[in-house]
């Protein structure tokens, strides 16, 4: 876990560092560097998270096409998401990409985005289910470590120079980098649990049809199995399935 990237962990990575021999290539500054980014990564503050995570997906909207509101699939998006401007405090940013993939994903900020193959493959509801796992993600806190993951991996390559904020300031080429391990996240399947049944609470508060939740999951079964190579963030559909008809 990243709590383990604490003073003790850095201090044993730069002690190993020193012994390493000049011929083996060590960049000895830049591996010092990059231990203290370890640490910095463990200590993301939540604003530091969401910072991150609000460039990390402007730099994504720009290599994606995001679907202009005159776009049929932008105008069912914002039909079946009416009302959900917040969720316990966060703001939401709900976008739909042009993208025949059948995903979606969230980032930290509150940023959504849906992909033009879910909506195809799912009913609204089915849809509203995937939007409010992807919100348990946020509101439960496994997509600020999922970002401090993939940012210290990031930080370790040195992608930018630390700025006055004590976060690194990244290139948009590692935003990119960032955004794109946010969107293939893998969670654990004890997060998919949760964030499942947190989605359940979302549809029952917003009067939506809970069964939808059952259903998107079936479709994913029925596509992919519980094949975890594809719509990776969310492996084991069917058992996860199971899981919620026992809870309906």
């Amino acid at each position: 876990m990243l709590e383990t990237f604490g003073k003790i962990s850095v201090t044993l990575f730069v002690a190993v560092m020193l012994t390493q021999p000049v011929f083996a290539g060590f960049d000895l500054g830049g591996m010092i560097g990059a231990g203290k980014d370890l640490t910095t990564a463990a200590t993301l503050s939540d604003g530091d998270v969401k910072q991150l995570a609000s460039e990390a997906a402007a730099v994504s909207d720009t290599s994606n096409k995001v679907a202009p509101p005159s776009s049929s699939y932008a105008k069912r998006l914002a039909k079946l998401t009416k009302g959900m401007k917040t969720e316990k405090g966060l703001k939401l940013n709900i976008k739909l990409y042009l993208v025949q993939e059948v995903n979606a994903f969230a980032m930290a900020d509150g940023t959504i985005r849906v992909f033009a193959g879910l909506m195809d493959a799912m009913n609204d509801d089915e849809v509203r289910y995937v939007i409010g796992h992807e919100i348990g993600h946020v509101s439960l806190g496994h997509s600020k470590k999922a970002l401090q993951t993939a940012y210290m991996t990031s930080a370790a390559r040195k992608a930018g120079s630390a700025s006055g904020s004590g976060i690194a300031k990244l290139s948009d080429s590692a935003l990119g980098e960032l955004a794109e391990k946010l969107i293939h996240a893998q969670y654990s399947q004890s997060n998919e649990n949760d964030a499942d049944q947190y989605a359940l609470k979302f549809m029952k508060d917003n009067k939506y049809d809970p069964k939808a939740a059952v259903s998107a999951l079936r479709k994913l079964e029925k596509l992919y199995g519980n094949d975890s190579s594809v719509f990776s963030s969310h492996p084991a559909s069917g058992d996860r399935a199971d899981a919620l008809e026992k809870a309906l």
